[in-house]
């Protein structure tokens, strides 16, 4: 083979000078890179650098949405000679609402310059996984794509064309390029990050799957399990908002978590209880809050389901000494938060985040945990547990360009597995940890692969094993396209790599739940032209759809992206806030970044809207007192319920209540040959509940700057994080032996019970235990962590990704030939005046520093909860010894 006996270019620093048709070596543990110059830093004629200050006078600025989490951030970006030399927020942004942005926000330029960025499309000529790459044009790489899935659907057989999506915000994108193949295969993380969370407002309230809690209102904060203060979906704007309502009118904060995270640390009180056991609490706290009449009887009995007489019966024996029993937590605390918190309302909320969903029974402690909301009539309430109607990009107010294709009927285990029923009831869940074993037991079959900003070798468990064995296994997977900004885990187990554009050069429409309830959308716009010939992922599939037959591609026919998001803002005013006018909504949008629906009153107390004679026309009302009105294929379906005489709106459930009893959760779970009432009731996490001295829990969390695969390769973000020593409790540190710094063994193993009554989906042997796997790790010693819980943050432990994720310091300007040794030097693109990774990476283990971490993930089963289908992050047992 010629690559083998010639010279081929080495590290992607030889990027810029790789022509079309030369190979290259990009293999996990190269340290070259490209060309780059710190953001924000000129240099001096001695090439030291020195600070750059911005004029915002003369920068050009663009707004746009951040991406570096999933808060998506409005922003507004400043552009000088061709670069984004400074980010801050945009203060039109209803949820930011001022410049202020975060780390991950400030350091967002730095992707656009990332000396290991991709630059043009490469294709596969070793074995896969071997790191051996040709440079090719993208008319190839096009046609090769369309090729294979012309080929998929000639077979009849659209469906083995799928696209694995991360944080990818172009659903409806994506949607169309699926349709219009036929394929239903939009495979997603949402059961990796907050399915029982989404699935529990689901189904409570019927029409969101995430709060908005009225924070700057609000009186008492009772947290289960959210680390808002640095790593929760919307963080920056709740954080800003409690602060407010702790100064203005010193409302409390009361945390329980197994870690003293950030918010737990800045809380007026803190409680440590057992893993998985918040939804006994929440129920404990129920109970009392019914045994003293602290509940809002009236919205009881008007809008919740059951009435009090059975909520009273069923938490009977839902004690706080119950509860400590079950937690840890003492009763007299448990009854104590309780009396405070109802005694606030109705301007009060109880909310969650991971640290109460991502267990095996965290689907109903998160329902647990919304239903004290309902008890005290806070639901909706200023100050209290509120929720906004409209927070998706529904085609009504932002139209796609026409035609469109039709939805995709087809369906598969990969995408709608059996086992869990609920995981796409609402929206398209997906149960995403499970693909690669369907695909290994062939319970499922690909013939194109889509990857789309997911590493799943880094962030899904047992990703270094059975993650990276399938997406090795060409049988498994025979096609693997990949879209990526760098030489990433998931890029390195492709065939074809194609180089993405970052959020701050390309389109897109985004929208978040808004803090102060009303509708609001947002305009992600380029702000620089990408380098190289990278190109955005959406870009690349309507060329491909061109391509494919005429039955296809008339569907991309609308042009480019900035087409489609044209077409998408075309219902939008032209009237600005300020009296500009401009030709059209996608000129307004481009000029403000976001618009913001003012005609409609702000969402408080929505179930109690009275409907209108044209809404009531041709309804007629049930036994239960449900208003119901056929559709035009005439089946019938709730729109609101009488309450005292009144047609009122009520909530978007299938009773039109506030469903702490959910009959459609039973009659699932029947069918499931699951035992469940359809109550939220609390069973303890199997296996945790009678743990050996010697066995612990162990949970994950993440840093205020990092987000999953998205941020490790930002120098200036793992300059702050890049180590992750596991943090132990005194008690066990004096048991083992060990004190801060020393470093332990840490064994974990499977679970014995997961998504089907008592079987796990990958279950322990019987009778013993399995390991899933071994990590080294530094221990951190701490009185801030339960007794029996390890903890041990994710985001960090990269094998392949560039030197800031590696750890690794190095020149951008080596090659190497095929056998990886130092061969001879190539005409490359000058060396930049500045590059601080090749000595600036200080936490280099080989240079003597920390290194980068350890992949926690690598090491925890994969567990589905029942149901849902959440990954149960943090119900893994463990053990841990000296070494």
């Amino acid at each position: 083979m010629m690559e083998r006996r010639g010279f081929l270019k080495s590290g992607l620093g030889a990027l810029a000078t790789l022509a079309v048709g030369e190979t290259i070596l990009l293999a996990p543990g190269d340290a070259a890179a490209g060309v780059a110059e710190p953001l924000n830093y000129a240099t001096d004629a001695d090439g030291k650098a020195r600070k750059r200050h911005v004029d915002y006078r003369t920068a050009t600025a663009v707004k746009s949405v951040c991406l570096n989490c999933s808060t998506v951030c409005g922003i507004e970006g400043f552009v000088e000679d061709g670069k984004v030399v400074k980010i801050r927020g945009n203060p039109l942004d209803p949820n930011l609402g001022s410049f202020m942005t975060c780390a991950k926000g400030q350091s967002g330029p730095t992707i656009n310059t990332y000396p290991e960025r991709l630059l043009y499309p490469l294709k596969r000529v070793g074995k896969r996984g071997e790191g051996l790459w040709k440079r090719i044009t993208w008319d190839e790489a096009y046609d090769e794509i369309a090729a294979r899935i012309r080929k998929s659907i000639a077979a009849g057989h659209p469906e083995r064309v799928a696209i694995h999506q991360g944080r990818s915000r172009y659903e409806a994108e994506f949607a169309r390029f699926l349709n219009a193949v036929g394929s239903p295969v939009l495979l997603n993380h949402r059961a990796l990050c907050s399915s029982n969370k989404r699935a529990a407002n689901y189904v409570s309230l019927g029409e969101t799957d995430w709060e908005s809690i009225d924070a700057e209102r609000c009186r008492y904060f009772l947290n289960f399990g959210a680390n808002f203060y640095e790593a929760h979906q919307g963080g920056l704007h709740l954080v800003k908002r409690v602060v407010k309502a702790r100064f203005d009118h010193g409302a409390k904060l009361v945390t329980f978590d197994v870690r003293m995270s950030n918010t737990a640390g800045r809380s007026d009180e803190w409680f440590q209880p057992h893993p998985g056991t918040e939804g006994a609490i929440a129920l404990a706290m129920a109970h009392v809050i019914l045994r003293e009449n602290l509940h809002d009887r009236a919205f009881i009995e008007d809008f919740v389901q059951p009435g009090e007489a059975q909520l009273r019966t069923w938490l009977k024996d839902c004690t706080p000494a119950w509860a400590q029993a079950q937690s840890g937590v003492p009763a007299a605390d448990i009854e104590r938060i309780a009396i405070e918190f109802a005694r606030a309302r109705p301007a009060v909320a109880a909310f969650t985040n991971r640290g109460t969903g991502a267990h095996y029974n965290g689907f109903n402690n998160e329902r647990a945990v919304v239903m004290l909301n309902a008890l005290v009539g806070s639901v909706g309430r200023p100050g209290g547990y509120c929720y906004g109607l409209e927070e998706k990009l529904a085609p009504a107010k932002y139209p796609a360009p026409q035609p469109e294709p039709p939805k995709a009927r087809i369906r598969t285990d990969l995408e709608d597995p059996p086992e869990w029923p609920l995981a796409n009831r609402w929206q398209k869940m997906k149960v995403g940890q499970v693909v690669y074993d369907y695909l290994e037991q062939g319970r499922a079959q690909l013939d194109v692969y889509l990857s789309y900003t997911v590493v799943s070798p880094m962030t899904w468990p047992e990703g270094r094993t059975t993650a990276a064995r399938v997406l090795a296994d060409e049988k498994l997977i025979p096609f693997h396209a990949c879209s990526d900004i760098v030489y990433s885990e998931m890029a390195h187990w492709a065939d074809l790599i194609l180089p993405d554009a970052t959020y701050l050069e390309r389109w897109g429409m985004d929208i978040r739940n808004n803090l102060e309830l009303q509708h609001y959308v947002m305009l992600r716009q380029p702000m620089t032209a990408p380098p190289g010939e990278a190109r955005s992922f959406p870009e690349v599939l309507f060329d491909v759809g061109r391509r494919l037959a005429p039955e296809q591609a008339k569907y991309f026919a609308f042009g480019k992206h900035e087409d489609f998001v044209r077409a998408q803002c075309s219902k939008l005013p032209t009237q600005g806030p300020d009296g500009r006018t401009f030709a059209s909504g996608f000129d307004y949008m481009k000029h403000y970044g976001v618009h913001v629906d003012t005609s409609q009153p702000k969402t408080y107390e929505v179930y109690r809207r009275r409907l209108g004679a044209e809404q009531l026309a041709g309804t007629r009302v049930d036994d239960a007192g449900r208003i119901l009105k056929a559709d035009k294929a005439g089946k019938e379906r709730a729109i609101g319920m009488m309450v005292k005489g009144e047609p009122l709106r009520g909530f978007a459930t299938p009773s039109r209540r506030f469903e702490i009893l959910a009959p459609e959760v039973a009659e699932v779970a029947a069918k499931a040959g699951m035992a469940d009432d359809g109550m939220p009731a609390f069973h303890p996490v199997p296996g945790l509940d009678r743990l050996a001295d010697d066995r612990f829990v162990l949970t994950t969390f993440k840093w205020n700057v990092h987000t999953q695969g998205r941020t490790a390769s930002q120098k200036y973000l793992s300059e702050i994080v890049h180590d992750n020593p596991m943090w132990m409790h005194p008690k066990v540190a004096r048991r083992i032996g060990v004190k801060s710094g020393d470093m332990v063994e840490l064994t974990t193993y499977r679970p014995r019970s997961g998504a089907r009554g008592d079987v796990a989906f990958k279950a322990a042997p019987a009778g013993r235990e399995e390991v899933v796997g071994r990590a080294r790790i530094r221990v951190f010693v701490t009185d801030a962590i339960h007794p029996k819980v390890l903890a041990v943050s994710n985001s960090l432990g990269w094998q392949v990704g560039g030197r800031a994720a590696q750890g690794r310091a190095g020149a951008r300007d080596a090659v190497l030939d095929a056998t990886g040794q130092a061969a001879m030097r190539k005409s490359l693109a000058p060396a930049p005046r500045v590059d601080d990774l090749t000595n600036g990476v200080w936490w280099d283990a080989h240079r003597g520093g920390r290194g980068n971490g350890v992949n926690i993930n690598a090491i925890l089963p994969v567990n589905p909860a029942p149901l849902v289908g959440m990954q149960s992050w943090f119900d893994t047992v463990c053990s841990v010894r000296k070494v």
